[in-house]
Parts: C-alpha cells; structure tokens; sequence
C-alpha cells in the first residue's frame, strides 16, 4: 500500500496528514517532507493520523527522529486522532507518552505551549 502525504499551515503549526501503511517501505517518504518542513524553519508539527492503517518501528522512529529535530528548534511534535491499532503500538511502545497525542487534529493544534516558550 501507498502513503500519501499532505501539509496545512494553521496558524504557527503545520498540520501533516498522513494516510496509508507507515512502514520500511513507506517511511521514507515521511521523513522527506519532515526534512522538507524542517528546513523551511517550520517546527511546529501535529501530525493527522487518522487514515493511517499501519505503522510499524520504522514509521515510530520517523515521529522520533521529528520530535528531536523540532525539539532542538525550540518547536514541537503532536500526534493525533490515531486509530485503535497505531494507538496501542504507541501504547506499548512507550511513545505515547513521549509524543503527546490528542483525540483530535483540533485538540492537538490548540495544544499547550511548547515548554522552552513557557519559561
């Protein structure tokens, strides 16, 4: 199965819809535009997983890879609305926790400030 791959700006975040498997095969795709937004200075990503149907380690560390890379740009990393199956993977990996993930792409837009903006 394919990936597509779409970005809506709103407001100071970038929203990255995502549909399709997130897999080795798929992944790269994924980083390229992370890379692509990246180095056009945007580091506020929220990242629609609802039409993903699959996500394997490879597309994991690809949420990683961004959430360190907006990290050290001041900005941050969101994902939201996964359905039940990358949910539980992000559950049992640990992740959902340290991506913070929103029932909505609305809820995580209108998340909380980035911490190095609060202080």
């Amino acid at each position: 199965m394919s990936l597509t791959v779409n970005t809506e700006q709103r407001g100071d975040v970038v929203v990255v819809s995502v549909a399709g498997e997130l897999d080795m095969a798929t992944a790269p795709q994924l980083q390229d535009q992370i890379t692509d937004l990246l180095d056009k200075g945007r580091s506020r990503l929220v990242f629609d997983l609802a039409n993903v149907s699959f996500c394997d380690s490879t597309g994991l560390s690809v949420f990683v890879r961004a959430k360190n890379s907006c990290d050290e740009a001041g900005g941050v990393v969101r994902l939201a609305a996964p359905q039940r199956g990358v949910l539980r993977i992000l559950e049992v990996s640990g992740l959902v926790e340290v991506l913070h993930t929103y029932p909505t792409v609305d809820q995580a837009v209108a998340g909380d400030p980035t911490p190095a903006s609060s202080s």
